[in-house]
């Protein structure tokens, strides 16, 4: 993990101040107990301990980032948040993981609130996770994805629509949100183009129980990314979906490495991820046979051919370049469309300082909905 930033919020179990803004109970808050309906979701080489403790201090739910990690880091980081945090937290885990069951074991040995998925588990992992109390959170693309893990035992489900950064989909969220909110009775949680107190809003009438941000929390503060790369997400205006990095579609901010990745022949971008697989396996600490397993589970799981999975051997190296190593030139930072929203290239707040201007303009937003009405406005329109 890239070294910690300085800034550290609200140490462990201080009071929120008295200025922040009121609780916003939705079916989410009551799930996971946090105070604010919004999630900090889980990115590799960003979701540290800092950024987790420093999201759960000031009211939302932090989801701390596993797939880089081992599994003895993953017991350590887990330590870190409780050391900065009373509040609750969750821990993003790859359900094909090889050791998958272990790491589920040791978020039931922790008592950790929340496990949300990238690809979705199975009814046993889901189940052993319930039965100790453990929240289930499946992130999702499609609404038969929804209703499948619904069905498996799901507490609540994550759904991102294509604007959001990272591996994603090709529906936006404006259309798959109210999809999957009518086809199941678990709360969803709307990610994909959010990023402020309006979105909240927005995202709640279409029933929603909360949003999840991600690129909004890595241009914070309390992101371990290094500020030359901060500086270049908010210099920057242009996504990109590709599926050059992994095979899948991933949307990141266009660079000239992307475009480069885009042109350049399969041999030569095989002939990359081999050597970023070398680069991983030593500085992860894990053993050949380890990561062969993994890339069988890989293949397993998400029907990827085998060069494919050579490929996306390529993601956990290209993004450490930028999000630990700072090298814009040669990584790949995965971003969602609001980068283009945040118009000031200034605007790094703190967690503590994000969440409340998203809490205050989503009470003021809800206010001023509800002093309306259909007939002012009707009246209004009337008179022009």
């Amino acid at each position: 993990m890239s070294p910690e930033p300085e800034h550290t919020g609200p140490r462990k179990g201080s009071p929120l101040p008295a200025s922040s803004p009121a609780p916003l109970p939705t079916p989410l808050t009551a799930l996971v107990g946090c105070r604010y309906p919004i999630v900090q979701t889980g990115m590799g080489w960003v979701s540290g301990p800092h950024l987790v403790a420093a999201t759960a201090n000031a009211g939302g739910l932090g989801i701390l980032a596993s797939a880089t990690m081992p599994l003895e880091r993953l017991a350590e980081a887990i330590g870190e948040v409780r050391e900065r945090t009373d509040a609750p937290f969750g821990v993003n885990l790859r359900a094909d993981a090889a050791d998958a069951s272990d790491r589920v074991g040791l978020l039931v040995q922790e008592g950790v609130k929340v496990a949300s998925f990238a690809l979705a588990p199975d009814p046993k992992l889901i189940r052993r996770l319930k039965d100790a109390g453990v929240v289930v959170m499946p992130s999702v693309g499609a609404r038969r994805h929804a209703e499948k893990v619904e069905a498996w035992g799901a507490d609540a489900v994550l759904v991102q629509g294509s604007e959001g950064g990272g591996h994603t989909g090709a529906v936006s969220t404006t259309v798959l949100l109210p999809q999957v909110v009518d086809a199941v009775d678990i709360p969803v949680i709307a990610a994909g183009g959010f990023f402020d107190g309006r979105g909240l809003v927005a995202a709640l009438a279409y029933g929603a129980a909360g949003i999840a941000m991600g690129t909004r929390f890595l241009l914070t503060s309390d992101s371990p990314v290094p500020g030359e790369v901060k500086r270049f997400y908010l210099g920057t205006r242009d996504t990109v979906v590709t599926r050059q990095v992994d095979g899948l579609p991933h949307r990141v901010l266009r660079t000239d490495l992307i475009d480069g990745l885009e042109t350049s022949a399969r041999p030569r971008r095989l002939l990359s991820a081999t050597r970023n697989a070398v680069r991983f396996r030593r500085i992860s600490g894990l053993s050949w046979p380890h990561l062969l397993h993994e890339a069988m589970a890989m293949r397993r799981g998400t029907g990827l051919s085998w060069s494919q999975v050579l490929m996306a051997a390529n993601t956990p190296m290209l993004l450490r370049s930028a999000m630990v190593d700072g090298r814009t030139d040669l990584g790949v930072m995965a971003a969602g469309q609001v980068v283009g929203a945040i118009s000031d290239p200034d605007d790094l707040p703190s967690c503590a300082e994000l969440i409340d201007q998203i809490m205050a303009e989503a009470h003021t937003t809800l206010h001023r909905l509800d002093r309306s009405s259909v007939t002012d406005v009707a009246r209004a329109t009337e008179g022009e």
